[in-house]
């Protein structure tokens, strides 16, 4: 009898059934260590064999890489991947109907009195959801939802997300994260797939409200969303430096969903001085925080023109003169194909505009020679090396001063500036143009050539310099906040100069500003003049209210 109560304790794996059957006061302490066993167990397992998971050889498929790696790695109960389940479809009522929900009831009642408890909750079990590619069935999306993802967890993600090629976007609702596995999570982005651009983290408050890390230099994430996550004025303030500061700015975040946080004016006050350089944010939602009027007009000023601080002035005389010198140096290799001494002579002669030479540069057939483009790259060059802020002042078109740079830094390489404006100048709508100026960025071999928003034309009044403001945000969704008509009067004006500035550019090149302003559910009446006054400026630039009326022109004439 002694022998099998030992036994338990002895060998761990030891079936139990039998140790529970023993007898006297030992089997009760045998019984109580059988069940705190397993969990302690799970913990060595792992630490014992922690070379299995590195020599498995992931296949790719999601489901069964997953389960290999969570058995290796000493997990014995897991959460299952799952396909995600598809709404339902609509109910259409029959004659039958009354027919059919006795037999429903009938069924449900009958299946309510058979399932175990288990069953019933088979729904809550931790799953890994994901959504497919109808053609080759490839993982595209990955939802967690509602269980805790640890560090260990991660470690078999790093594995097994990597080798799935057209994995697009990751998931996480409420799966307990902390600043340290959000670290971890962020380490392993960059081993997964290209593909990969959006990335939700809701439901997630993190001490320290790191989430910024997420929007660093090197990110490749185009689509971020921190709804839920009890985001405050500190957490918005470093959210803000991430968006731009003087000398960087994040470049690749196209969309920002910041709703149901804690933001108040301060923190929309930071968010707004990261959008005054930030050339890549196309939509932003403030929606359900705590922002008030002092917030609204923060983040409206940034939208119209607004006068740049001493400490901007600064850095941009000094982009001036370091652009400026940049030019010097690359002149005198640009004309060893020509009499540089004439060509020099001439320069001043060819004080031309900048849009002068950018509609000469368009003009330029492809088939010309390198030498015939190096001589006019030189004259560019020199005659606006002392205007460079009128030629870098077409920034938010990012087609023109890219197309003058990569000119002039690839002599040999003729084909591909002029292949750039053709992508810059089909599209219209500014959300295209900013897709196409992300691709263009992606082809351009050296980043740090893209032109600094400081160095668009400038407007100088009594002696003060100001910026035309923020136009390529293209959505802004403040729902229920806290504003008044007093924040009102201030988007009024930038809409009203949005549009104005929008119809003096009939055949506007790039971005215009607002196509989709929400502030609804705030702290004024819905038919106060303002909010009038906006709706009207903002119902013909709308593009989903510019599409009703086509929809119902369709219609009409099918009928």
């Amino acid at each position: 009898m002694s022998g099998e109560a030992s036994a338990p304790g002895a060998s761990p794996r030891a079936p139990r059934p039998g140790t529970q059957k023993s007898s006297g006061a030992v089997t009760k302490k045998g019984d109580r260590g059988a069940k705190e066993r397993p969990a302690t167990v799970l913990q060595p397992v792992g630490e014992e064999e922690p070379k299995n998971p590195e020599e498995y050889q992931c296949t790719g498929v999601l489901e069964t890489d997953f389960a290999e790696l969570c058995t290796r790695s000493g997990y014995t109960d897991f959460p299952k991947v799952v396909p995600r389940p598809r709404p339902h479809p609509a109910f259409v009522p029959s004659a039958s109907m009354s027919e059919k929900t006795t037999l429903d009831d009938q069924r449900l009642s009958g299946s309510c009195s058979l399932n175990s408890l288990e069953s019933k909750y088979v729904f809550f079990r931790p799953t890994i959801q994901v959504e497919l590619e109808p053609e080759d069935k490839a993982v595209k999306e990955i939802y967690i939802r509602g269980w805790k993802v640890e560090e260990r967890i991660l470690g078999i993600f790093s594995k097994c997300l990597p080798p799935l090629s057209q994995l697009q976007a990751i998931n996480l609702w409420k799966v307990g994260l902390t600043d340290k596995t959000l670290t971890t999570f962020i380490a392993l982005l960059p081993l997964c797939a290209s593909t990969l651009r959006k990335v939700s983290l809701e439901g997630n408050p993190l001490p320290e409200q790191s989430y910024h890390k997420l929007m660093a230099l090197d990110s490749t994430i185009s689509h971020l969303s921190l709804r839920n996550n009890n985001i405050d004025d500190h957490g918005a303030q470093l959210l803000g430096q991430a968006l731009s500061t003087l000398h960087s700015g994040n470049r690749t975040l196209v969309s920002l969903n910041l709703g149901f946080n804690h933001i108040g004016d301060a923190g929309a006050g930071y968010i707004a001085d990261g959008l005054r350089l930030n050339r890549a944010l196309l939509w932003l939602s403030l929606a359900h925080n705590r922002i008030q009027d002092q917030g609204a007009l923060k983040l409206a000023e940034v939208l119209r023109p607004f006068e740049l601080t001493h400490t901007e002035v600064v850095e941009r005389r000094r982009l001036l003169l370091e652009k400026g010198s940049q030019e010097r140096s690359r002149s005198p290799s640009s004309s060893r194909h020509g009499d540089s001494k004439a060509e020099r002579e001439k320069n001043p002669l060819m004080g031309v505009s900048n849009a002068a030479l950018a509609e000469k540069s368009d003009k330029t057939p492809t088939t010309k020679t390198p030498k015939g483009l190096g001589k006019k790259k030189e004259k560019s060059g020199n005659g606006v090396k002392k205007e460079e802020k009128s030629g870098s002042g077409q920034s938010p078109t990012q087609g023109t001063p890219k197309k003058e740079d990569a000119t002039k830094v690839g002599k040999g390489k003729v084909t591909i500036p002029e292949q750039k404006p053709s992508k810059g100048k089909g599209p219209k709508t500014g959300n295209k143009e900013k897709r196409s100026f992300l691709l263009e960025s992606e082809l351009v071999a050296e980043p740090s050539e893209v032109v600094s928003p400081l160095l668009e034309p400038v407007e100088h009044r009594e002696g003060k310099v100001f910026m035309p403001g923020n136009k390529v945000l293209l959505h802004l969704n403040l729902i229920r906040n806290r504003i008044t008509e007093v924040g009102l009067e201030g988007f009024l004006a930038t809409v009203q100069h949005q549009a104005q500035f929008s119809k003096s550019r009939s055949a506007a090149k790039g971005p215009v500003g607002l196509l989709c302003l929400s502030l609804a559910k705030n702290c004024f009446s819905p038919q106060c003049p303002p909010y009038t006054m906006i709706q009207e400026l903002m119902l013909p630039r709308d593009p989903i209210s510019k599409a009703k009326p086509r929809e119902e022109e369709t219609t009409a004439s099918s009928t």
